[in-house]
């Protein structure tokens, strides 16, 4: 090795600590050169890494009777779903590039997560997204919106895998760190997955995919720093993706797994070569040599540090069993495919890469990885100080409504960004390619995957309120899990597994890591609770300015489910005229952390609604019994907007419209918008009615039929509020009108 040795300088120049820098010199027993440097800059960087919060992540549950995987094994979690099949499914970040390149940025998300799920030879079948922006009417979240919705649906659309739910929000404290967070599932045989193995010395490794170019460098360490108003200087560290190619290597991965000559095979996501290779070494205990000069590349005057760091799009890594090459390589060329055989597993334990003859970085894979030689840091935390403002407030300083005003803030509710249709959104993704989505004529809380030669569906949901989150981290993501539980069972399906997406600002400052680690101590909790181990996902920290103005903290939760037999669907669309409404849950006289009080009231810092985690699991139970039963019309979850929204959804969704009332022992505001926990509406046939109140009094949860399912019009405590149509315009037209779209 020739090149000259770095400096302590360069290495915090590339986000290592000087500390760092002096483990680095005793792993090697030298000092390391620049290659060096910067391959240890990238896999130390903390999204590859996670050595910020590897301590907490272990914390959580990772058993189960259906688990194929454990969390962290494979590209993503293995779920057994019955019929010897399993889903493959995981969700991850694309938030920093999003935020200055928002087309690139949200389809190469879009793009790595599907390319995570068929590397272990599932074939996706459905995907879904968590989106947050800043304030709707600022220039720069309109672009932002426009830019990532069209990235999304192009890339998607033109994979040709359907989009079939997701969430999107607007708060302030995303108006310069969006966040842009990618699911997808899919399906494989059980014992037919792929591993990111590397097996014995002497097989070939291969790339294949797209040529190498200079796109993506050093895209894992600018994940792992802050957002400034230099971060538009980092543009280069953006990919560029293609989903046309992404297909073909769909279809080629797929092929050359049937053939049996597959030992091991893994995406380049963050940190490309540099990390499929050592990742893959360490896993099986093996080393490899890397002839970077045979590297398919798009630019000739490439470096090896280049190579090596580059994050181009729709390129994977597969280890062959030697002897096998000409099987492998008819299918790439079958394919169309730009391959080559690059390097060779050896019984080093080490990677080396060369570049023609020289040898440009030796080190040991196991120093780089999670897991191994990768730091590993447990940070000082602190309560955060603005928890006094939150403890502070008292619900009687709000004024009540009168039954007027109510109407009037009726209109407003559900125009609110956070609340308002999101057909604008979905309309641009294609929802029906591959014929297995269920939802779009029977909508439900969550999305209803078909498994096609079989009785099931999968039950998909992705769900996190980060103001709860915000105000009570521990109680707040309890939440979460619950909501994406419910949603789940709300649709007639068995909450089976979880995969998390945890977005937080930087892990350096105390109370944001106060927030990341009381939000695993709740989901831990709650996954305990409803048995959906963690699968595996994703963290992203340092969502934060250089100004010091950091996110909600938003841990969002990608929930699968299993829907046994089509008989047993739940949906949220009201039925016919003359059914009973009926609210499953106690109302609380309760405002905190509510769309109406943030937006309306104009109220910042409130407590996270009222939830009890026993109260919520036996909800569950009795929505369980629900499911199957000829009488029950519709179920939908009271989320954001409390019972008006729940009750104007399911009626807008049937055509219909309805007529409740509230109880007396509760405030109007609170009952009809507040957002305590634990609470379903419910519509059943009018024969039906004494069966469900005595089933929900059998399980013990509080259960009052509040009205009952009209014509299109709304009624509240006797008055009329006007017709569905009415309302619905401002429902339907919000988003467009303050988008300017």
């Amino acid at each position: 090795m020739q090149q000259e040795l770095a400096t302590v300088d360069q290495a915090q120049q590339l986000g290592l600590l000087a500390e760092e820098f002096d483990q680095i010199c005793s792993i090697l027993g030298r000092t390391p050169n620049f290659t060096e440097l910067s391959i240890y800059s990238v896999m130390w960087s903390e999204h590859c890494s996670y050595k910020n919060s590897i301590t907490w992540l272990k914390t959580l549950p990772k058993e189960g009777s259906r688990m194929l995987a454990m969390a962290g094994e494979e590209n993503a979690g293995l779920v057994d779903i019955g019929d010897g099949l399993a889903c493959c499914f995981k969700i991850e970040s694309h938030n920093h590039p999003s935020a200055i390149e928002p087309y690139q940025g949200a389809a190469t998300g879009v793009g790595g997560i599907n390319r995570d799920i068929f590397s272990m030879g599932a074939r996706p079948i459905a995907q879904l997204n968590s989106l947050r922006f800043g304030n709707i009417d600022t220039a720069r979240t309109q672009w932002l919106v426009k830019g990532v919705v069209k990235g999304i649906g192009d890339y998607g659309n033109a994979f040709g895998i359907p989009t079939v739910g997701g969430e999107v929000y607007f708060d302030d404290c995303y108006e310069q760190n969006i966040l842009v967070n990618a699911m997808s599932a899919g399906i494989v045989e059980v014992g037919k997955s792929i591993s990111a193995a590397a097996g014995p010395a002497g097989n070939p490794v291969y790339i294949f995919g797209s040529a190498t170019g200079k796109d993506g460098i050093h895209g894992a360490a600018f994940a792992s720093k802050d957002m400034s108003e230099d971060s538009i200087n980092d543009l280069p560290s953006v990919q560029v993706g293609d989903p046309f190619w992404e297909k073909l290597i769909l279809e080629a991965s797929l092929e050359i797994i049937e053939t049996g000559s597959v030992v091991g095979m893994q995406d380049m996501g963050a940190a490309g070569i540099t990390c499929s290779t050592s990742e893959m070494s360490a896993k099986s205990d093996v080393g490899m040599d890397i002839w970077l000069d045979k590297v398919p590349m798009r630019q000739s005057d490439m470096k090896g540090w280049e190579l090596l760091l580059s994050e181009s799009q729709e390129r994977m890594l597969v280890i062959v069993q030697k002897g096998q090459e000409a099987a492998v390589e008819r299918i790439f060329e079958k394919w169309d495919l730009t391959y080559a055989q690059i390097g060779v597993v050896t019984d080093t334990k080490r990677v080396r890469y060369y570049m023609g003859e020289d040898l440009e970085a030796d080190i040991p894979a196991e120093s780089l990885v999670l897991g191994g030689g990768a730091p590993v840091y447990k940070r000082s935390w602190t309560e955060p100080a603005y928890f006094e403002k939150i403890k502070a407030f008292q619900l009687d300083t709000v004024a009540d409504l009168t039954l007027d005003q109510a109407k009037e803030t009726a209109r407003k509710i559900v125009a609110l960004p956070n609340i308002a249709s999101k057909r604008w959104v979905y309309n641009q993704y294609d929802s029906m390619v591959g014929t297995v989505n269920e939802t779009t004529n029977l909508p439900s809380d969550a999305a209803i995957a078909k498994v096609k030669g079989t009785q099931k569906s999968l039950a998909l949901t992705v769900d996190c309120n980060s103001r709860y989150i915000y105000a009570d981290p521990d109680k707040g993501t309890q939440i979460a899990v619950a909501e994406a539980a419910r949603n789940i069972r709300c649709s007639g399906a068995v909450p089976t597994a979880i995969s998390n997406c945890l977005n937080f600002g930087n892990p350096y400052n105390e109370e944001v890591y106060y927030q990341f680690k009381h939000a695993i101590d709740g989901m831990g909790k709650a996954c305990r609770k409803f048995d959906t181990p963690v699968t595996g996902g994703n963290v992203s920290f340092y969502n934060q300015s250089s100004n010091g103005q950091s996110v909600y903290p938003t841990p969002t939760i990608a929930m699968l489910g299993l829907l046994e037999h089509e008989s047993k669907r739940l949906s949220l669309n009201f039925k016919q005229k003359g059914d009973p409404i009926v609210l499953l849950g106690k109302p609380e006289n309760d405002l905190g952390s509510s769309q109406y009080l943030a937006k309306i009231c104009g109220v910042e810092y409130s407590p996270c609604p009222a939830f009890d985690l026993d109260t919520e699991y036996t909800l569950h139970e009795l929505l369980g019994e629900l499911a199957g039963r000829e009488s029950i019309q519709s179920v939908h979850d009271i989320s954001e907007g409390g019972v008006f929204v729940a009750a104007f959804e399911s009626a807008l969704a049937g055509g219909l419209g309805f007529d409740i009332c509230s109880q007396q022992e509760v405030r109007l505001d609170a009952w009809l918008y507040g957002e305590s926990q634990s609470r379903v509406l419910v519509s059943c046939k009018p024969e039906g009615l004494e069966a469900l109140l005595a089933l929900a009094a059998k399980h013990g949860v509080p259960a009052l039929q509040i009205g009952t399912v009209t014509g299109p019009s709304v009624t509240v405590n006797g008055s009329d509020w006007g017709s569905m149509a009415e309302f619905e315009s401002g429902y339907t037209q919000a988003l467009p009108s303050r988008l300017n779209a």
